[in-house]
């Protein structure tokens, strides 16, 4: 809202209207009042639900510290929210089809997962939404960006051509058209583009409309997986907030130089006309994550939920896919897709050993794998890997991942050099 009152100032020639016409000072506007408003209002907020005794259920884990956390407010994820949507709807560019959708995905997810908590808190049911429901929201939620990004005029490329001269590259040129495409920045490949139609190629003529019906599938496929990833991270103090902090930098940085010719043109990848808008809501979302981190850093004063975790998630999934880079994921959410993928290893090799043996047997301690960390590696349990035999520190545990997660950050960008 202030960007269309302080560019009709700037007509005008009111002093200083015109920052705000910059990307970087909205973006830094956003993050700030982002981060304000949730250490402020977070206070209030955690009060409310602990006066309406919104409080964490925690099951016997037989994890160290784990019942000094019983009754800690739980639904903190609407902090994170609400410090998202004032901070965009008063610094983003609310004409901008790409804000509009970041906006859509996190009230969408944000209102999913807070039906989920109400269910486990006020109805008592701990099952919460049923798998199904969830699911299908997901989906929803990935269909309508799969086929606004397919039918919207605003959301084009210009596509990258390298200028080479004796297998060297000298310059890359844009072509002077937006053009639709369903090409998307993969790394450590030559020419930084992967295009989906070549997975249909043998359509023939078919090929161009049923790219867009693969690229839809893939999109719902990607915000499914990376919200319920982030939902499964979300079991220590920190974790999944400061985790998200770290992906939102680095998410920022990238729709920026994609939305600039000149940083496209040196990284070789798309240039994206109107993706450096999205900046500012990837500032506004660091800025909300940290300002709940305030609160949510060991020992945790409120958790997020399934309303912040889903959400965050979400967020991340359909920010990568605005602006093509999808296929960076597996990299940037490197501890979120680790998370994951041990509850995978660890129910798949369970139920195959209890088919084949009649007794299943674990790969891990315990999933999701930060509780691995946590358990005693004494051969109590029946698991493959029983190492670290001394448990991890909750503050520890938590500062490593979050390490890992700045590395995995910085790799994710360079690999766009490495090729």
């Amino acid at each position: 809202m202030l960007y269309y009152l302080f560019q009709y100032l700037d007509q005008i020639n009111f002093p200083g209207a015109g920052m705000f016409q910059y990307v970087t000072f909205r973006a830094a506007m956003a993050a700030i009042l982002a981060l304000l408003f949730g250490i402020i209002a977070g206070r209030r907020i955690i009060n409310r639900l602990q006066k309406r005794q919104i409080g964490e259920t925690i099951r016997n884990l037989d994890l160290e510290g784990q019942y000094s956390k019983r009754g800690t407010p739980t639904m903190g994820g609407v902090i994170i929210i609400f410090s998202i949507l004032i901070a965009i709807l008063l610094f983003g560019k609310l004409g901008n089809i790409y804000i509009l959708l970041m906006i859509v995905s996190t009230i969408w997810l944000g209102a999913l997962g807070f039906a989920d908590d109400y269910i486990k808190v006020f109805k008592k049911d701990k099952e919460g939404l049923k798998g199904k429901i969830k699911v299908v929201a997901q989906v929803g939620l990935g269909l309508i960006v799969g086929l606004v990004m397919f039918l919207n005029p605003d959301i084009v490329s210009r596509e990258n051509t390298e200028v080479r001269v004796d297998n060297v590259i000298q310059q890359v040129q844009y072509r002077g058209e937006d053009i639709k495409t369903t090409k998307t920045t993969i790394p450590f490949m030559k020419n930084n583009n992967l295009d989906y139609r070549s997975l249909v190629s043998f359509m023939g003529d078919f090929a161009d409309e049923a790219v867009w019906i693969i690229f839809v599938v893939i999109v719902i496929l990607i915000v499914t997986a990376v919200s319920n990833s982030a939902n499964l991270t979300d079991g220590l103090d920190g974790l999944a907030s400061g985790s998200s902090a770290i992906i939102g930098v680095a998410l920022g940085i990238l729709a920026y130089v994609s939305g600039r010719v000149d940083f496209a043109s040196y990284l070789n990848i798309m240039y994206i006309p109107g993706s450096d808008e999205l900046m500012v809501f990837a500032a506004a979302f660091v800025g909300a994550t940290v300002g709940f981190l305030w609160y949510n850093a060991y020992p945790a004063q409120v958790f997020m939920g399934d309303t912040g975790s889903l959400t965050l998630g979400g967020i991340i999934g359909v920010f990568a896919v605005l602006i093509h880079k999808e296929l960076l994921l597996p990299i940037l959410c490197g501890v979120f897709f680790v998370e994951a993928l041990s509850v995978i290893l660890q129910v798949t090799y369970f139920k195959y050993t209890k088919r084949k043996y009649g007794a299943g047997k674990r790969v891990f301690k315990m999933t999701p794998l930060h509780h691995h960390f946590q358990k005693q590696g004494n051969g109590s349990i029946d698991a493959m890997i029983q190492k670290p035999y001394i448990p991890i520190p909750e503050p520890k545990l938590v500062s490593r991942f979050w390490l890992i997660g700045m590395i995995l950050a910085v790799l994710a960008m360079a690999t766009l050099k490495m090729r």
